[in-house]
């Protein structure tokens, strides 16, 4: 534990820093995956850490060493770990505890939210179109999901890019989309370090729609037009309102649209469809694979040692 506990905090550090280049570099869908399982893994096993290191606090105090029949002499020899280094474990993994109770609670209101609103909304073919100036379309996640479009936004594209746009937004509801981004807002609410990662993932799941829209037409260099268009008017008007959370439309998550249209997400994502496909990329594969295998070992041989501990200090 000396060693290991430590780990899944460096690797949260470090992993960040290759957010970006997967989401560039690696194929949408492979990316989308690997970036949800990085947030996952690693938050999960940073959380595991603090819990270790600040239970191995615990066992070192005399008055709660009797509670459990530990020996508190045997632990402050046997466990190098610093009890000003437990306690800060144990404020992190508290902040991160309420973090990630909280996150959990607000996305699934609005998922409940989001699932109750789209079955009162008739829609034919899981199609609603509402009357509003205000061009807007975003996937809302239901039993069954439905994709709204105003016709602001009907108004704004020609025929064939409705095609485009409600490829893409069928595309966020076949593939839970709305999962992945929840799964890495998880991650990154039990350890704020990987929010790139879940901030990634919103990107990466744009990428996968637009490269469904370009697979289902035919036409990359229509589908990057259909995307600047549909960002241009949008950024131009105000939007409908959407489930917080929930709701994925062609700019991304509620919340981020001005952002998205205006800068950074979008231009890329255009500039990735006027390039060809992007492939696996089997080094950051590989690189990803081994920074979350070395995590989660790192994790399971602490609860290991510390397992080993507990029964050093009078605890089998």
């Amino acid at each position: 534990m000396h060693v290991a506990v430590y780990l899944p905090l460096l690797l949260s550090v470090v992993a960040p820093l290759g957010a970006r280049p997967l989401a560039e570099r690696c194929e949408p869908r492979l990316a989308t995956w690997l970036l949800t399982a990085s947030s996952l893994i690693l938050g999960a096993a940073t959380t595991v850490s603090l819990g270790l290191l600040a239970v191995a606090g615990l066992i070192r105090v005399p008055q709660l060493a009797a509670l459990g029949h530990w020996s508190a002499h045997t632990a402050q020899h046997d466990d190098p770990t610093q009890l000003s280094v437990s306690l800060l474990a144990g404020l992190l993994l508290a902040g991160a505890a309420v973090m990630a109770a909280r996150m959990l609670w607000r996305r699934a209101r609005s998922l409940a939210a989001a699932a109750w609103e789209a079955a009162c909304m008739p829609a034919r073919d899981g199609l609603v179109v509402t009357e509003n100036d205000a061009p807007d379309a975003f996937a809302l996640p239901g039993l069954p999901g439905r994709v709204v479009v105003s016709t602001g936004m009907l108004h704004a594209l020609d025929e064939s890019e409705h095609d485009i746009l409600l490829a893409h937004e069928r595309a966020h509801l076949t593939a839970h989309h709305y999962a992945f981004v929840a799964l890495a807002q998880l991650g990154a609410a039990a350890n704020p370090l990987l929010r790139p990662l879940a901030v990634a993932v919103t990107y990466t799941i744009e990428r996968w729609a637009d490269e469904n829209a370009a697979a289902s037409t035919g036409d990359r260099r229509r589908v990057a037009r259909t995307v600047g268009k549909a960002a241009l008017a949008a950024h131009r008007a105000p939007t409908l309102s959407r489930m917080a959370g929930a709701a994925l439309g062609i700019f991304g998550i509620r919340g981020h649209r001005g952002r998205l249209a205006s800068a950074g997400p979008v231009p890329r994502r255009v500039a990735a469809l006027l390039a060809p496909p992007l492939r696996r990329h089997p080094v950051l594969t590989a690189a990803t694979a081994a920074v979350l295998a070395a995590a989660a070992l790192a994790a399971a041989e602490a609860a290991h040692d510390f397992h080993l501990l507990l029964a050093t200090v009078g605890v089998s």
